[in-house]
């Protein structure tokens, strides 16, 4: 087998005596597009804070492109993690511009006055706005965009460099009708480029998962419902047992949509 993009083994977290992920192993390998779906409280965001290694699990092992957490360097580990989370959003400077915001995602930092950016970063950060629909607003301070804009930015950010995979945490989150949809398409243009890095999308939605996703997880209550590929695990009863009520699943085209039946 390939070396795994991403590997969770046995990781469990608790808080407080609380399970907020239990048993959980999962495996990304290269060149899959992962979307993972579950209800509010179902454990996906701490399933990610835990892949990109800004949380330690309570028990279990994490590996990202082989290299184990705990064994090496976290900040060398993050440099290889592509992340778009509105928490780590919050966290950036509002003065800073859209295109320092992305340059800032070749080695994980907050600040571009931690690390020596050339033209060619320059480049590259505004090459990967323009692919979001952002390329405009390469100049503009990060403060005074949009919320959807910001999370076009973001999204360019976790592109930078040459992640060995990329996170993505609810992409659409704040997006109009018409904005999910082009970054949804957006995303799956990209996920279908073979030279793309293997990636993990994280939503509530099955209308928001993009039309090149290879593979799904599906969590409830800190544990795994189901995972593989797609067209095998996505299913009416599936959902069902995920999301705790009856719900009805049609395929139409290359997405889905779901609805609650009786």
């Amino acid at each position: 087998m390939s070396e795994a993009a991403l590997e969770l083994l046995d990781v469990a977290v608790w808080r407080d005596g609380t399970d907020l992920l239990r048993d959980v192993t999962w495996r990304v390998a290269p060149g899959e597009r992962w979307a993972v779906l579950g209800p509010n409280g179902s454990g996906k965001t701490t399933m990610l804070r835990v892949a990109s290694v800004y949380l330690h699990p309570s028990r279990g092992t994490v590996r990202v492109a082989g290299e184990e957490l705990g064994r090496t360097d976290v900040r060398r580990l993050r440099t290889r993690i592509g992340l778009a989370s509105p928490a780590f959003g919050d966290m950036l400077r509002r003065e800073l511009t859209a295109q320092e915001v992305v340059m800032t995602g070749r080695h994980a930092a907050l600040e571009p006055w931690w690390h020596t950016y050339d033209d060619a970063d320059r480049a590259q950060a505004d090459e990967l706005l323009e692919r979001f629909g952002v390329g405009a607003k390469s100049q503009r301070l990060i403060g005074t965009l949009s919320s959807g804009e910001r999370q076009r930015v973001l999204l360019a950010r976790a592109f930078a460099g040459s992640p060995a995979i990329v996170l993505l945490d609810e992409p659409t989150a704040g997006l109009d009708l018409g904005g999910r949809e082009d970054l949804v398409g957006r995303l799956g243009a990209l996920g279908a480029d073979p030279g793309s890095p293997p990636s993990v999308l994280v939503t509530h939605h099955v209308e928001e998962i993009p039309a090149s996703t290879t593979h799904l997880l599906l969590l409830r209550g800190g544990r795994i419902v189901a995972q593989g590929p797609i067209g095998t695990v996505l299913s009416a009863e599936a959902l069902t047992e995920t999301f705790g009520l009856p719900l009805s699943l049609e395929r139409r085209g290359d997405r889905w949509t779901a609805w609650a039946s009786g």
